[in-house]
């Protein structure tokens, strides 16, 4: 089939846009809809305080329009789901908050998650996501690193942190652990490894979601084929 996915970074760090990218690339295949990556140079350096959250309305809003006509589906590629309900309104498409559909993911693997957050701003949007979804008793703790996007992204300075941070999660009766923040992906590998429990990266839960989406509504093989 044809199609297109595109995941809206809402923030303006392009190595963060990239690492998105590069999380999306198991999900890649011939025949399977195109998982595309934007990256917003009119949203906030990253989304920490509730102001950012804010501020990124608008720039996801403008690059929905924009793409409208030649995407299939949306996924808002921030772990706070900044713009969803507003974002629902601009397109007639399906749009994916990537922490929904990584909480939706957890809850397939286990009874109690954790979530390691950037920032201690960031747990309060998680909890009204949770709340908004129902799943708020299934949370076992939740975690802030409180680090800037820049240090986030490197491939080792927040590692060992994050790794610690997992493994007191799982001691607080966490099952699996969402890495609560997109530009975590890089460091899923290794948080697994520290904490023994299947972690998970929301954008590649987003990415599985979205297939699932376009590829139950896409005309079975034979329908596709000549005489």
């Amino acid at each position: 089939m044809t199609g297109r996915i595109l995941f809206i970074n809402p923030n303006s760090n392009a190595r963060c846009g990239a690492g998105i990218a590069a999380a999306l690339g198991p999900f890649r295949a011939e025949g399977f809809p195109m998982l595309d990556v934007v990256t917003l140079p009119d949203g906030p350096p990253a989304i920490v305080a509730w102001s950012d959250w804010y501020a990124a309305a608008g720039p996801i809003l403008t690059a929905i329009r924009r793409e409208d006509h030649r995407t299939d589906l949306f996924a808002i590629a921030c772990a706070s789901d900044p713009a969803l309900p507003a974002a629902r309104e601009a397109t007639r498409k399906p749009v994916i908050g990537i922490f929904a559909a990584a909480v939706a993911q957890a809850l397939t693997r286990a009874e109690r998650f954790g979530v390691i957050a950037l920032a201690s701003a960031s747990i309060e949007r998680h909890a009204l996501a949770l709340r908004q979804m129902g799943t708020e008793a299934r949370l076992a703790a939740e975690i802030a690193m409180n680090v800037d996007m820049d240090t986030l992204l490197d491939p080792r300075a927040t590692r060992a942190g994050m790794q610690r941070t997992a493994r007191e999660l799982v001691e607080r009766g966490a099952q699996t652990v969402i890495l609560g923040c997109a530009g975590m992906a890089h460091h899923r590998g290794a948080v697994e490894d520290a904490a023994g429990v299947p972690v998970i990266e929301p954008c590649q839960a987003a990415a599985g979601v979205a297939l699932s989406v376009l590829l139950a509504g896409a005309p079975p093989p034979h329908s596709r084929q000549g005489p």
